[in-house]
């Protein structure tokens, strides 16, 4: 054979085509931004039109992609249009930059008008919007305390537990639940953050400095009060499990000497068994049925019952989780209204009885009018506003009086977690109370007789 043209099988340089008869690489096609809209809806593609010169014979080739043709000189009105791009997959390719609101007016016009005809785009561009939701940085990354309560409640709606969680154990469940989830996101480094514990005694503000390991500890060793109620086994210091009985009852004796029985600062490896303990609380109360409510659980000088012992570890565990939150810089919100109102209720059934001892101790005022027991008394009204809030009346000169609207003789009003925090200790009784009206002996007695409900 001789020599060929440029379209045969040898070029200028005699090389032979490495596939003979292989299609041409078509040229780059257009971006999507770069298509014309108004040219989307065109008649239908039209056959290229054949070469004017025939080829010399060769093998079938596979035709060429019509986007590879030199488009058409649109000025011969006799020559056929382009074909067009497909109006689909043009729209298609513009949708990530209408859920991103980077359109102009015209793509965001024609890609609205093709998501009511075309399912697979609507799909598509929902996907693609939650996505960019997801991208917005204005949003708290905190969860709502309240998220647990309603996946649960939704979950048991559909599915009731076969053993539920008692209902007066759920605020204990909740709030063990949410210092867990914040124990989870901090780093190793966090765990030996310093944290100062605050509570009175007396009239004095008392303090204790330890770290975020050292609080895990500290609730571990208190929360063994309720194992000990229960026959448990508790964990103590250093993985070591025993009853909770054979430690002293008094919380804070019971937790000095965890600390000093430790041979290390507590790390994070307090973590897990804090967190198995709360797990086998609830569910040994779960399981024991509806008389445990009662059982008594002794904190040395005094005793509760099981519901109301649990109800004062959920508190205690949300104080302390704010003051782990407060040493690592972390968001940490208020329990929700139900429980906040729980809370508050303990705290005001146990006001009586403190403002008595602190009255034994000469720290507060004579009692002014003795009734027997079950009677009404002089009260005072103590009205906590906001979240959890509510109206409560604290018989004033005997714990087994009855507090009543109509011997009213002073009034308090705070906010729910302010209350909260004075009796945590964490607000001096001064500067606790928004309004004052009424009786200012029987006010301060009141304040300060719930600043002595703190303890270590």
């Amino acid at each position: 054979m001789t020599g060929e043209d440029e379209t045969g099988g040898r070029g200028d340089d005699g090389r032979d085509d490495e596939v003979r008869g292989a299609p041409r690489i078509p040229g780059p096609r257009a971006a999507a931004d770069d298509f014309d809209l108004s040219a989307v809806p065109l008649p239908p593609p039209v056959p290229a039109t054949p070469p004017e010169e025939p080829r010399p014979a060769s093998p079938p080739t596979t035709p060429e992609p019509e986007t590879a043709l030199a488009p058409p000189d649109r000025s011969d009105p006799s020559t056929p249009p382009v074909p067009p791009v497909s109006a689909h997959r043009v729209l298609r390719a513009l949708l990530g930059a209408w859920a991103l609101a980077a359109c102009s007016a015209e793509e965001t016009e024609a890609v609205e008008a093709h998501l009511t005809e075309c399912a697979a785009c609507a799909d598509e561009a929902l996907r693609l919007r939650d996505a960019v939701g997801l991208l917005h940085t204005d949003r708290s990354l905190d969860l709502d305390p309240t998220l647990r309560t309603r996946v649960i409640d939704s979950c048991l709606s559909r599915r009731p537990a076969d053993i539920p969680v008692p209902d007066w154990a759920s605020p204990y469940d909740a709030e063990t639940a949410r210092l867990d989830a914040l124990l989870r996101d901090i780093g190793n480094a966090e765990w030996h953050a310093p944290v100062r514990l605050k509570w009175f005694e007396g009239e004095q503000e008392a303090g204790r400095k330890t770290t975020v390991a050292g609080v895990i500890g500290h609730l571990m060793t208190v929360d063994g009060l309720i194992g000990a109620a229960l026959d448990l086994e508790v964990p103590l210091g250093d993985g070591v499990l025993g009853r909770g009985a054979d430690w002293p009852l008094s919380p804070a004796v019971r937790t000095e000497k965890y600390w000093s029985a430790a041979r290390r600062p507590p790390t994070r490896a307090v973590h897990e068994p804090w967190r198995a303990q709360s797990h086998t609380l609830i569910r040994t109360v779960s399981f024991a049925g509806r008389g445990v409510c009662e059982l008594s659980v002794s904190y040395g000088d005094f005793a509760l019952p099981m519901h109301d012992a649990l109800l004062d570890r959920a508190f205690e565990c949300w104080v302390h989780g704010g003051d782990i939150a407060k040493a690592v810089d972390y968001p940490y919100e208020a329990p929700s209204a139900a429980h906040l109102n729980r809370m508050i209720d303990l705290a005001a059934r146990l006001l009586p009885a403190a403002l008595a001892e602190r009255r034994r101790s000469g720290l507060a005022g004579p009692a002014r009018q003795l009734v027997t027991a079950g009677s009404p008394g002089r009260s005072l009204h103590l009205e906590v506003e906001g979240s959890g809030g509510g109206d409560w009346y604290i018989p004033l000169d005997s714990p087994a009086a009855l507090g009543s609207p109509a011997h009213t003789v002073a009034q308090v009003a705070l906010d729910g977690v302010e209350f909260c925090q004075l009796v945590a200790g964490h607000v001096p009784p001064v500067e606790a109370a928004a309004g004052q009206e009424g009786d200012r002996e029987a006010i301060r007695d009141v304040l300060c007789a719930a600043a002595s409900l703190s303890r270590l």
